[in-house]
């Protein structure tokens, strides 16, 4: 009898997913505990796991739109094909006994092929005819990767549709210089137009965004940071940082802890509004936005108001690997009281960003880039970035994101204040 493949509950009031991804190929043998298919919510990306073994038919396509609980696949339990294989071994090892003189080797042959392999370095494969572009040869051979290598990378990758259409598109050229980073001709020519599903995480994503915009009374307030003392620190620590908790010494943790101590002196920008009544929390979960490969996701650093700055770095490596990985969890991305973008990784001198609702406030990071600044009345040059804080004036006003965004930078640009709650050393000293 088959086994009936449903669409799980991926959490409360979720009634509806999108199937992304066949992980397995039709009438393909599935063991148990395989995981077939990859389905996204409006929330996250799951997976779906056989419930036996056996031959699999699909009952959906990629890209549709279905329903929790309904079938998407049927499993015909039995066993698993390895009698052909066996007797494929069984043939190639009965043959002509007379063929076995013609094959054989003198022992001194076999003895001196070896060496041979050894004398010839794995650099380049002739019969490979892989086209290498000058630049991508040169690297490989400053990082010692040969062609075998690179080619045997490449076999052991899934294929999927869009890779045979992109195959059936230009097998015929035989003069082009597509990239294989890219997977796509160069740009310019061609006047195609394609149309792609929304996937439920953008929709959802779109969604809220506008929702902010029209729900909410956000405002932006700026500010810089003069980065010099904590590229000092990571300059001076990061080895034996990295030795220590083997996690890098990055910005990431420094601006959570200062904006974790900035919450503690303005709870109102750690807030919430729920309906007539204002929700204060006595904790700091803090959102960190990480770019996944379906969108971006927000994934949650639990009390980070009482980690240190190793355990902050650990945390949020663990939630980031698992966003590229889309294993990130409901739980992991729901709950956050106040959220961290960084655009700065990409490039971006200055931002506005937006709330991430239901909370408050949102802080970006941008870019370091050095400028001239006056320093006790001497202009030098120094690594600034732009910071700044989208927030509901609804329920912050201009003193307290103001006087929180000041705060983040003084902590910033003297670390030593995140030990002392944002007092002066000496100022802890005396008791003042």
């Amino acid at each position: 009898m088959a086994i009936e493949v449903k669409v799980p509950s991926p959490g409360e009031s979720i009634n509806e997913v999108q199937l992304a991804n066949w992980l397995v190929e039709e009438g393909a043998y599935v063991e148990k505990d395989q995981e077939i298919a990859e389905i996204d919510s409006d929330k996250a990306t799951l997976s779906i796991s056989a419930e036996e073994a056996g031959t699999i038919s699909f009952k959906a396509a990629e890209g549709d739109t279905i329903e929790v609980g309904t079938v998407i696949a049927l499993i015909e339990p039995s066993e698993a094909p390895t009698k052909k294989k066996e007797t494929k071994a069984k043939t190639s090892e009965e043959k002509p006994k007379a063929e076995k003189p013609q094959e054989q080797k003198t022992e001194s042959e076999e003895k001196e092929e070896p060496k041979q392999e050894k004398a010839q370095s794995p650099e380049k494969v002739e019969d490979s005819n892989l086209k290498l572009s000058p630049l991508a040869r040169k690297i490989m051979q400053s990082e010692g990767i040969s062609e075998k290598e690179f080619i045997e990378f490449f076999k052991h990758l899934r294929v999927e549709a869009k890779d045979v259409a992109f195959y059936k598109e230009n097998k015929d050229r035989s003069g082009a210089s597509e990239s294989l980073a890219s997977g796509t001709p160069q740009w310019g020519g061609a006047r195609d137009v394609e149309r792609k599903k929304m996937s439920m995480l953008r929709k959802k994503l779109a969604q809220r965004l506008v929702s902010v915009k029209n729900e909410t009374a956000m405002l932006t307030t700026f500010n810089e940071v003069n980065m010099t003392p904590i590229m000092d620190i990571r300059k001076k620590y990061k080895e034996t940082f990295k030795n220590q908790h083997d996690v890098n010494l990055g910005f990431m943790s420094f601006f959570t802890k200062a904006v974790t101590e900035a919450l503690h002196q303005f709870p109102q920008v750690n807030a919430q509004i729920d309906g007539d009544e204002i929700i204060y929390y006595d904790y700091a979960d803090i959102s960190i936005a990480v770019s996944g490969p379906k969108g971006l996701v927000v994934p949650v650093v639990r009390n980070a108001e009482i980690m240190n700055l190793a355990e902050i770095e650990k945390k949020i490596k663990e939630l980031a690997t698992k966003a590229r990985d889309n294993k990130l969890s409901l739980e992991e991305m729901t709950g956050g009281t106040f959220t961290i973008t960084n655009g700065g990784v990409f490039g971006s001198m200055l931002s506005t960003p937006i709330i991430n609702p239901p909370q408050s406030a949102i802080l970006g990071m941008h870019n370091i880039v050095e400028r001239p600044v006056a320093v006790n009345g001497k202009v030098e040059i120094h690594p600034i970035m732009y910071i700044a804080l989208s927030y509901d004036h609804r329920i912050i006003d201009g003193r307290e994101s103001v006087s929180f965004l000041v705060k983040v930078k003084e902590m910033l640009e003297d670390p030593a204040r995140m030990l002392f709650a944002s007092k002066e050393p000496i100022e802890v000293l005396l008791g003042l």
